[in-house]
């Protein structure tokens, strides 16, 4: 499929006798023309970043479709504008198919520029070129479709059966390495919000999932019904997450505020669909944790999560102990930070005072009165062990 877009991209650049650019609607770069002027003027910095690192900022996107281009059916001219980067004048060939805008591609315009016979003549390649995409469109909604079947659905026939539809739509890509990432809460419903699998260099499959729904749990403070970001991405090696962990911190950077109240999680990587169901858990257990434990995230690894690995995997009603209620009111909050610090120092007093910045007899005032709230006893593993996991998964 990338051949057939560089091909058609390279015979716009042969009709109109300039490099040309193809960016999907997203502005993520698809195909560029081969570009050999001695003139440095050419790669202006927002031509360059785009080659680069294959997308252009949301500003440069802002700046560009106030001109327009996403409701034009024929080129478009757009004049230069050194305070924004571009030190060139673009010819925009919108690509439609079925008269939905599915993307562009981009000329750099010079004196005197291509004629009507040649844009015209380009503006049937780029409809071409918009078959294509409407294609793979397609091909991605039905992706889509079955990757999220496989993370709902329950364990048994209905589960297997989602994973043979997803193994089909996949093709050879099925058996690849890859690792499976969630990012929670995503704050739209509305499945046309999300990005698309194509914006998330390296992904194989893209959809959104009801955050709650089987294998993940709302995210603290989160409303019922929110939804959460599900990413298949391919790796080459076990060893690298890196891929994953970009695309996450990617997708947390969509959301407004630089991904406040929101985290990411990473699953061990795996090859083929046999432990899907698992690395999905992994990866909404560590987003659960980065959520729970701000120091572990924005974006977690299922391997980094320590304790949560175990906490998370608990039943929702197994994690409020009932001995640990009285100090979780909003009264005594300092009084569980001074236990659960205590707790993570092994029980040194002296590191425990030190952290807290308090006197020792302070620290041991609080922890006699931790005691008589909750009727553990301190000194014994057992209760040190149950106070913990209770202090611990009281924020999942």
């Amino acid at each position: 499929m990338k051949g057939d877009y560089q091909e058609l991209v390279d015979e716009i650049s042969a009709l109109l006798g300039a490099p040309a650019t193809l960016e999907n609607r997203d502005f993520a770069l698809i195909a560029f023309g081969a570009h050999d002027s001695d003139d440095d003027s050419a790669m202006d910095p927002v031509r360059t970043r785009s080659i680069l690192t294959r997308r252009s900022t949301p500003a440069v996107r802002s700046w560009f479709e106030g001109f327009g281009i996403a409701r034009a059916t024929g080129p478009v001219r757009i004049p230069p504008a050194p305070e924004a980067g571009v030190h060139r004048g673009r010819i925009c060939l919108p690509v439609r198919h079925r008269g939905v805008v599915l993307g562009y591609v981009w000329l750099l315009d010079a004196e005197p520029g291509p004629g009507v016979e040649q844009l015209s003549a380009a503006m049937e390649v780029a409809a071409r070129i918009g078959a294509l995409l409407a294609d793979e469109v397609q091909a991605g909604a039905d992706l889509t479709r079955e990757f999220r079947a496989v993370l709902t659905a329950e364990r048994g026939w209905q589960r297997d059966m989602a994973v043979a539809a997803l193994r089909t739509a996949l093709g050879e890509r099925a058996e690849a390495l890859h690792a499976v990432v969630c990012v929670a809460p995503w704050p739209s419903a509305d499945p046309a919000e999300a990005p698309s699998v194509r914006s998330v260099p390296g992904a194989t499959a893209l959809c959104t999932v009801p955050w709650g729904a089987r294998g993940t749990s709302p995210a603290p403070g989160a409303m019922a019904g929110g939804q959460c970001i599900a990413l298949l991405m391919r790796l080459r090696s076990p060893d690298i997450l890196a891929p994953a962990l970009t695309a996450a911190s990617g997708l947390l950077g969509k959301i407004s505020n630089e991904g406040a109240g929101a985290a990411a999680g990473v699953a061990d990587a795996r090859r083929g669909l046999g432990e899907l169901d698992a690395a999905w858990r992994e990866a909404s257990a560590a987003a659960r944790a980065a959520l729970a434990e701000p120091r572990l995230g924005p974006v977690a690894t299922w391997a980094s999560i320590g304790p949560y690995r175990l906490l998370t995997a608990l039943p929702s009603e197994a994690v409020h102990d009932p001995v640990v209620g009285p100090l979780l009111e909003p009264s005594h909050r300092e009084l569980a930070r001074t236990a659960e610090v205590f707790l993570d120092c092994a029980g040194q007093a002296g590191r425990t005072a030190a952290e807290l910045g308090i006197h020792r007899q302070t620290l041991y005032y609080r922890l006699s009165r931790v005691e008589q709230l909750t009727g553990l006893d301190l000194d014994d593993g057992e209760d040190r062990l149950l106070l913990h996991m209770a202090l611990k998964a009281s924020r999942l």
